[in-house]
């Protein structure tokens, strides 16, 4: 059917008798559309059968207010298209839904509120959750590990026999009548070493930290393909011809119809005497030319309302290099006018701040459709007429920013700016707080359950098939706090087993254990690990802790030459001790070594023990460490012997 399309700003109430005035103009019958800056605000069938009204209710109630007009219009088209019986239904289904939201629609765009948010949430969430992840993570994985073994049915702990003389339920242990548990046993049967074996360097902070980065990646990701909206309106870019069409009109009638221009297209406050009484009293103003439009000043327009913009615009349209003169702009629709001169010999300073607000906005109790701007017109001409003369040519604009880009009026901030910079610190901030309160709740766990609580140490004495579980390159905070819970136990079981250990072998061996490892990282002495221990010392002392435990457990053998942690060997076998080694050496290894040692013999090298480099960081081998801790190798004695030497104890 005919179809007539008008795209107009708002008309307001007049929508509708604009559509019949437009029709009974035209005369001709069909389908009149009114399309604002919203959609399709009205509609009328003149002499032709159309659901405008259903098309319009579901063009309203289907889509989002800020859909746009042209997105407006095609859904009101689909429905035209589709009939009379099936607008009605969809009408009467959108008009439904519309009652069940409560009117409630989501928005199509954001605006810049919602795009600050998103930028907040995304700084939160690149800090919070990779920090969440390096701190929770170890924090819980060490708790886990610290916890004490859960008591069995007859009171004792797991692996223990109540009796005298009982042997463990975990693999034989000796030691003077009295039984220890024993943490984990290695299967008789030879076994492929694991993954984690053959890549040792990948720890589980390696990993958290790595899967942390993963996460942060994720994120900023994420968000760029979730939050990828850059504009906050449906409404394409204006050109530059739409940005300028406005400013040439009036221009090109201040050049060819005279002085005085009004806008064609809003209401003539001046008559055709008025007008002509305003351009001959301006022919008679001997300080320079005046220009007249009588033009409205909406935010809307290119200027957004501001007359000196529009002023500057049109003077540049004007001449070639600006037409100098008295610039004035009369808005029809608000009444008000505004005066900028350029080089005239008239005070700038009394055009700009002096002039009276009976002629800038008129009074506030006239209620005139035309807001008396012949009059307030003519009393400003009076008002240049008297104003004092200058020496020179002066101008009174106030230099006012340049004219607003449209473009970056509805461009949305990019996501990573503006407040995702306060989101990166609230994140920290509250993956901190995130982190306090999973520790609280740990700590009030173990203090709940018994079976959860903190044991003295991690670690238990091994039996002729065990070893003593350490990481090949243990961290600076891993060795003080081994180092501490070692000496610890080894002091407690002295202690309570110093009746039953007459003056011995044992009894020697494992005093001297203690009393070299003591100070060896309690030099002060006073209880504590002294703070400036470096890293070799600490795994000295570790390491004699663990031989003297194995001594009150009836061990009395050397250390495993891969990584001495683990503690008495149980044998000698053939390996790589280096990654540049050619031929196998013969050293002693323990039980959780010899299991790799024996399948891969050239993958040995692997587990060999390296400390932090102190001072300079990267790591060292552990025979290459400043310290006595080399010695070793010679064999438990000789490392007695130079750990008194290092310490100047004879």
């Amino acid at each position: 059917m005919p179809t007539y399309v008008m795209v107009l700003p708002d008309q307001g109430l007049n929508a509708e008798q604009l559509l019949a005035a437009v029709h009974d103009r035209l005369g001709r019958d069909g389908l009149y559309v009114l399309v604002d800056d919203m959609g399709v605000t009205e509609a009328t069938a003149f002499g032709v059968r159309a659901p405008a009204d259903d098309a319009s209710a579901v063009a309203l109630y289907e889509l989002p207010y800020d859909a746009g007009p042209l997105l407006s219009f095609e859904r009101f088209a689909d429905v035209i298209a589709g009939g009379s019986a099936k607008a009605a239904e969809r009408a009467e289904a959108a008009r439904a839904e519309n009652d069940r939201a409560g009117g409630d629609v989501p928005k199509m765009h954001i605006d810049p509120v919602d795009r600050d948010n998103q930028s907040f949430v995304t700084g939160i969430a690149l800090t919070g959750v990779p920090l969440l992840i390096i701190c929770v993570s170890p924090y819980v994985r060490r708790w886990w590990r610290r916890r004490r073994p859960a008591p069995a049915a007859d009171g004792n702990p797991k692996g223990t026999s109540k009796g005298p003389g009982k042997r463990p339920s975990k693999g034989p242990a000796t030691g003077r009548g009295k039984a220890y548990p024993v943490e984990r046993a290695v299967e008789a049967a030879p076994r492929r070493p694991s993954a984690a074996r053959l890549t040792s360097h990948l720890t589980p902070f390696r990993v958290e930290a790595a899967i942390a980065l993963l996460a942060a990646v994720a994120i900023a990701l994420g968000a760029t393909l979730v939050f990828d909206q850059t504009t906050s309106s449906p409404a394409p870019p204006p050109t530059a011809a739409d940005l300028s069409s406005r400013v040439e009109r009036v221009a090109e009638g201040l050049r060819e119809s005279g002085p005085v221009y009004s806008d064609p297209e809003s209401p003539r406050p001046l008559d055709s005497a008025q007008t002509r009484e305003l351009g001959a009293r301006i022919a008679k103003f001997d300080r320079g030319p005046v220009f007249v439009a009588l033009v409205p000043q909406l935010t809307e327009d290119e200027s957004e309302g501001e007359p000196e913009l529009f002023l500057e615009a049109v003077r540049q349209k004007i001449g070639e290099k600006g037409e100098r003169g008295v610039y004035v702009v009369a808005d029809p629709l608000g009444g008000s006018i505004d005066v900028v001169t350029y080089d005239v010999r008239i005070d700038a300073d009394l055009v700009a701040f002096d002039l009276p607000d009976s002629i800038r906005y008129g009074d506030d109790d006239d209620r005139s459709g035309d807001h008396q701007l012949g009059k307030r017109l003519d009393a400003l001409m009076t008002f240049l007429d008297k104003a004092p003369r200058t020496a020179r040519p002066q101008t009174s604009s106030l230099g006012m920013d340049d004219a607003p880009d449209p473009v970056e009026a509805n461009a949305l901030s990019p996501l990573f700016s503006g407040d995702f910079w306060p989101g990166l610190m609230v994140g920290a901030v509250a993956a901190g707080l995130v982190f306090g309160l999973v520790a609280a709740l740990l700590g009030i766990l173990r203090l709940a359950v018994p079976g959860l609580r903190r044991s003295r140490t991690t670690t238990t004495p091994p039996s002729a098939d065990t070893s003593f579980p350490a990481p090949p390159d243990p961290s600076l905070g891993y060795l003080r706090r081994t180092a501490r819970d070692e000496l610890d136990v080894l002091a407690r079981a002295f202690d309570q087993d110093a009746a039953l250990l007459p003056e011995s072998a044992v009894r020697t061996r494992v005093w001297d254990c203690l009393d070299t490892a003591t100070l060896l990282v309690d030099r002060d002495p006073d209880g504590h690990i002294d703070d400036d221990t470096t890293p070799a010392d600490l795994a000295a002392a570790i390491v004699l802790a663990r031989v003297g435990r194995a001594a009150l457990a009836g061990l009395d053998k050397a250390c495993c030459g891969l990584n001495p942690l683990h503690g008495p060997a149980t044998g000698w076998r053939d390996a790589q001790y280096a990654p540049g080694d050619q031929r196998l050496r013969t050293i002693p290894v323990c039980a959780e070594c010899r299991v790799l040692v024996e399948v891969q013999p050239r993958l040995a090298y692997t587990l060999r023990l390296t400390l932090p480099a102190a001072g300079r960081g990267g790591r060292v081998p552990y025979e290459e460490a400043s310290g006595p801790l080399s010695a070793v190798r010679d064999g438990i004695p000789q490392l007695i012997r130079q750990v008194r030497e290092h310490v100047g104890v004879q």
